[in-house]
C-alpha cells in the first residue's frame, strides 16, 4: 500500500508536509512546516504499530496518548518541546500524529563520523564536558519519573544554536508499540511471539535487554557507553567482553584515572554497584583535577518546572552561575590594568597626597561596588516576593537573558571573592531589575503563575477561544503585540515554549485571555438592516490590540479599510472557524491598509488590529460589505 502522506501535502490546514525523515516499528517521522507558527520547521511522528484487529489498536492508542501525556510536561532547551497530538483521516484510514520542535543540528553519530574523516576522535575534554552538559537533562527527566529508555550517539544533536547536546527519541513511544505488538497483537488466533525489550543492542544494559527493566542507573549505563564510543570511534560489541558482558575498554584508549574510574561505575554489571542517580555523577565529574579546565563545567541556566540545585534564593545566586575561572573579556581586562595602575600610583607615592587620592577612590570604588552586589540580593528578593514571583524561576529567567547578551559568560560564575566578577555581577542584577520592571506589568495571577505554566493551559485556552469564534493565530497576534512590546529583542513567531521567556509569554497570554472574555480586547461588528458599511474607531497604548468580529456570508463582496495616524499598525484578517476553503488567513500581520476580496464562506470573520508603535496611535477600521450581484458602493 503507497504511503498516501507525501510532500505537499497539508494536515489540519496547518503542517505542510516537507520530507520523510524516517521510518521504525511504530511509524514513520516527517519534516513539516507549521503554517500556524510564521512556516516554523516541526517534526510529525506517525503511530501506527503493526497490530491486528480494532481492540488492539485502540489499546495501542489509548497507550501512546498516555505516554504521550507523560512527554508534555517535559519543559527543558536540552529536550525537543511536545507541541500537540492531534488526529487526521486520510482516504478513509485514521492516522494520530504527535507534534514536537525541530532541533536543527548534527546527531553525535554524524559529529563522530565527521571526526574520524579528519583522522581523530572526541578528546576527554570534549567528553567530560558533553557528560556535564547531558547529566543535568537525565537528572530533570528522572525527578519527574520519566526514563529515556535509548541513549545512543544516534539520539543526541548538537544544537546549533546554543552548541548544546540536545536529547530526542524518548523510548518511552516507541516502547508502547513494542508492548502492544507483545500483548494484544494477534495472527491467526495465535498471539504473536515476545517484542524485542526496547534499547539498543550494546547500549542498553543486560537486564533493559533481557528481562525489560529499568531504572535511572540504565540512562546513566547507556551514558557512558555513548562516551566510549565517541572516545575510541567503536561500537559496543568491540570493547565488550561476550563471556562476562563486561567492557575492556582500556585498552583502546587512554584517559585520566579519575574519569575512567567514573566510567566504569557507571557501566557495572551489577545495578547495585552503579551510581544512583545523575547528581551523584555530576558532583563526581565536577571534583575531577581537570575540570576547571573545561570550558563549560556545568548545566545551563535552571528550568522553570524542575526543583533548583541549589535553594534558589537570590543570594546564592553568584555562586549558582558562579567560578573561579578568570575573567578574560574587554570590560575585566581595562578594570584589572586600571587596578593595577592605581596599587602602583599608591607604593608610589606613600603617605603623600597622590597616594591619598588614588588609595581612597579605590577604597571607595570597592567599597561601593561590595555594597550594591551585598544589597541587591536582599532588595530584589524581597519585591520578588511582593510581586508574588517564583525566585527559582525568576532567576533561570535572568540567565536566559544574561547568557543571551554575554555568551562568553556561558559555563563560568561568578565569585563574591573576585573583585573583578563584581562588574559581570552588577550586569546580572540590572538584567534582573529590568526584567522585574517588565513582570510588574502583568496581573498578579498571571505572575503567579509564572514557572509552572504548561501545555495544558494552551489547550484550555483553545476550547475557551472557539466558544469565543476566535482561531489560535488571531490570538497569537493580539498576544505577540503586547510580547514584542515588552521585549522587541525577540523574534516574531519564534517557539518559546518551554524556555523561561516562553513562561512570560504564556503569562502575557492568561490577562489577553481574560481582557477577550471581558470583551475589553473583543467587539462584534453588526450592520444594520439595509447598511452595508460599518466604521469603528479606537486608540491604542503601546502593545495593544483588538479583535473584531464580523458575520459575513459566503460570496459576499467585502472591502476593508484601516486608517491609522501611524504605520506601525497592523492588520490580520482571519475566515471563520469552520472554513475549509482556507488554510490561512486573508491577510497576516500586514502594515497594508487596504483588502478587497470575496468571502468563501459563512461565518464570523476576524479583523485583528494591533499597535507596534511605542506612542499612543488612534485609528478607524471602516468595512464595506455587498452582495455579488451588486458591486456598486
Amino acid at each position: 500500500m503507497n504511503n498516501p502522506i507525501y510532500p505537499g501535502l497539508i494536515l489540519t490546514d496547518r503542517y505542510k508536509i516537507i520530507k520523510q525523515l524516517g521510518h521504525g516499528g511504530f511509524g514513520r517521522t516527517y519534516l513539516a512546516e507549521d503554517n500556524h507558527r510564521f512556516q516554523e520547521l516541526c517534526v510529525l511522528k506517525e503511530f501506527a504499530p503493526q497490530v491486528h484487529g480494532s481492540y488492539a489498536l485502540q489499546k495501542s492508542q489509548e497507550l501512546f496518548e498516555r505516554e504521550a501525556g507523560v512527554l508534555y510536561k517535559l519543559r527543558h532547551p536540552q529536550i525537543p518541546g511536545f507541541r500537540e497530538m492531534f488526529r487526521y483521516k486520510l482516504d478513509g484510514e485514521g492516522y494520530l500524529f504527535l507534534v514536537q520542535d525541530y532541533i536543527k543540528g548534527k546527531t553525535y553519530r554524524a559529529l563522530l563520523e565527521g571526526h574520524k574523516l579528519q583522522g581523530k576522535l572526541f578528546s576527554e575534554v570534549e567528553i567530560t564536558k558533553f557528560l556535564l552538559q547531558l547529566l543535568p537533562v537525565l537528572e530533570y527527566i528522572h525527578n519527574l519519573g520519566v526514563i529515556h529508555r535509548d541513549i545512543s550517539p544516534d539520539n543526541i544533536i548538537l544544537q546549533t544554536s546554543d552548541k548544546l547536546p540536545v536529547l530526542i527519541d524518548f523510548g518511552g513511544v516507541k516502547e508502547t508499540a513494542t508492548k502492544v505488538a507483545s500483548e494484544y497483537a494477534h495472527k491467526g488466533g495465535n498471539i504473536l511471539p515476545q517484542a524485542t525489550k526496547l534499547g539498543k543492542v550494546g547500549y542498553a544494559p543486560d537486564e533493559q535487554m533481557r528481562l525489560g527493566v529499568i531504572n535511572n542507573d540504565s540512562d546513566l549505563y547507556a551514558l557512558a557507553v555513548t562516551a566510549l564510543v565517541l572516545l575510541t570511534g567503536k561500537e559496543p560489541s568491540g570493547l565488550i567482553n561476550h563471556q562476562n558482558l563486561t567492557f575492556n575498554w582500556r585498552q583502546e584508549i587512554s584517559v585520566s584515572e579519575n574519569l575512567g574510574n567514573i566510567l566504569d561505575k557507571m557501566l557495572a554489571s551489577k545495578p547495585s554497584d552503579r551510581f544512583k542517580n545523575a547528581r551523584q555523577v555530576i558532583e563526581a565529574l565536577e571534583n575531577l583535577p581537570s575540570s576547571n579546565d573545561l570550558a563549560t563545567t556545568q548545566a545551563p541556566p535552571e528550568l522553570v518546572s524542575t526543583p533548583p540545585v541549589s535553594t534558589g534564593k537570590l543570594s546564592n545566586v553568584a555562586t549558582m552561575s558562579v567560578s573561579q575561572v578568570p575573567v578574560t573579556s574587554n570590560v575585566a581586562q581595562k578594570f584589572s590594568i586600571w587596578s593595577t595602575i592605581l596599587l602602583v600610583l599608591v607604593t608610589i607615592f606613600g603617605m603623600g597626597g597622590m597616594g591619598w587620592i588614588a588609595g581612597n577612590i579605590w577604597l571607595e570604588y570597592t567599597s561601593n561596588q561590595n555594597r550594591i552586589v551585598n544589597e541587591k540580593p536582599e532588595k530584589l528578593s524581597d519585591r520578588l516576593q511582593q510581586l508574588g514571583i517564583n525566585e527559582s524561576f525568576f532567576i533561570s529567567l535572568v540567565d536566559e537573558f544574561f547568557y543571551t547578551q554575554y555568551p562568553e559568560k556561558r559555563g563560568e560564575t561568578l565569585s563574591k571573592e573576585n573583585s573583578e566578577d563584581k562588574l559581570w555581577q552588577e550586569r546580572w542584577y540590572k538584567i534582573a531589575d529590568r526584567l522585574a520592571d517588565k513582570l510588574e506589568t502583568l496581573t498578579p495571577d498571571a505572575r503567579s503563575k509564572l514557572g509552572n505554566y504548561s501545555q495544558d493551559d494552551i489547550y484550555q485556552w483553545r476550547s475557551q477561544l472557539r466558544e469565543l469564534n476566535i482561531s489560535s493565530v488571531a490570538f497569537n497576534d493580539l498576544t505577540d503585540a503586547r510580547f514584542l512590546d515588552l521585549f522587541p529583542e525577540q523574534t516574531r513567531g519564534k517557539n518559546l515554549i518551554g524556555l523561561p521567556i516562553g513562561q512570560v509569554w504564556q503569562a502575557i497570554a492568561t490577562d489577553k485571555m481574560k481582557d477577550l472574555q471581558s470583551k475589553k480586547s473583543l467587539e462584534e461588528i453588526r450592520f444594520p438592516r439595509g447598511s452595508f458599511r460599518e466604521v469603528v474607531n479606537g486608540t491604542f497604548q503601546p502593545g495593544e490590540g483588538k479583535i473584531y468580529l464580523a458575520w459575513l456570508e459566503d460570496e459576499q463582496i467585502l472591502r476593508v479599510r484601516l486608517e491609522a495616524n501611524s504605520p506601525e499598525v497592523l492588520l490580520s484578517i482571519y475566515p471563520p472557524l469552520n472554513s475549509r476553503r482556507w488554510s490561512r488567513g486573508l491577510i497576516e500581520d500586514s502594515p497594508e491598509n487596504r483588502w478587497r476580496g470575496q468571502t468563501r464562506s459563512s461565518g464570523y470573520y476576524q479583523f485583528v488590529v494591533v499597535s507596534n508603535s511605542d506612542k499612543p496611535i488612534e485609528y478607524s477600521l471602516v468595512l464595506f460589505v455587498r452582495n455579488q450581484f451588486n458591486r456598486r458602493y
